[in-house]
């Protein structure tokens, strides 16, 4: 029976689910109108939090940014307890973009609010067309492992981007496992659990044509595992 994978509710959430379907699991739709996070961590095999808006920046301490644009409170109270939730049951956890943000945040990290104005000589992060700019992928990491036939010699990625926050402070735990050449953080990861990785681009969006293929298969391979 394939693995259940939970997976936030977001605006997009279609690629999510054929990405995961893709790989093997069966998607379940989280929604914090009517899901209690404790009782979806004991159901599902896997937790799978998608982009979105930002994170209220008053969950890890900062004041908010003209440019930030917070989704309703629900959604942050909700993701946040289910990422607390997998991490402390060693729940296979991808999250890709907004959710590797949460992730942070959840491991008690902060974020950068807005990179064109807080990261002097910034690339364009917030691009709409797909494979735009290069992420340098830490050789030995397990996003490198998962990704090992993308990455090759060169351990780099072409990746596509569509965010103006990221990571600032790395949360308790964390392992920063590929950056932009701007320095700004493009995935972590949490090496001592059995399967936790969070990404700044979109692979859900290349269910089509493969290319993240291997970042799923990876994630639903752990999720099969009891």
């Amino acid at each position: 029976m394939a693995p259940i994978i939970g997976i936030a509710v977001c605006q997009t959430i279609a690629d999510y689910m054929e990405a995961v379907r893709r790989a093997g699991g069966e998607p379940r739709v989280l929604d914090p109108a009517r899901d209690n996070a404790r009782e979806v961590i004991a159901e599902i095999d896997g937790l799978l939090l998608t982009g979105g808006g930002d994170v209220d920046p008053v969950l890890y301490g900062r004041s908010a940014h003209p440019s930030t644009k917070i989704v309703p409170s629900e959604r942050d109270r909700f993701e946040l307890e289910l990422a607390r939730g997998a991490m402390d049951a060693d729940l296979p956890f991808l999250g890709i973009c907004r959710g590797e943000q949460v992730m942070n945040v959840a491991g008690g990290g902060t974020l950068i609010q807005d990179i064109p104005s807080e990261v002097t000589g910034a690339l364009t992060h917030a691009i709409d067309t797909p494979l735009r700019h290069e992420v340098w992928v830490s050789r030995g990491s397990r996003l490198w492992t998962v990704m090992q036939e993308q990455v090759g010699d060169a351990e780099t990625l072409q990746v596509n981007s569509r965010h103006h926050q990221a990571i600032d402070r790395v949360g308790k735990g964390f392992d920063v496992c590929a950056t932009a050449p701007d320095g700004v953080i493009e995935a972590i990861e949490k090496p001592q659990l059995r399967f936790c990785i969070g990404v700044q681009w979109h692979p859900e969006n290349f269910w089509r044509t493969g290319e993240f293929r291997s970042l799923f298969e990876s994630f639903i391979a752990a999720c099969e595992q009891k």
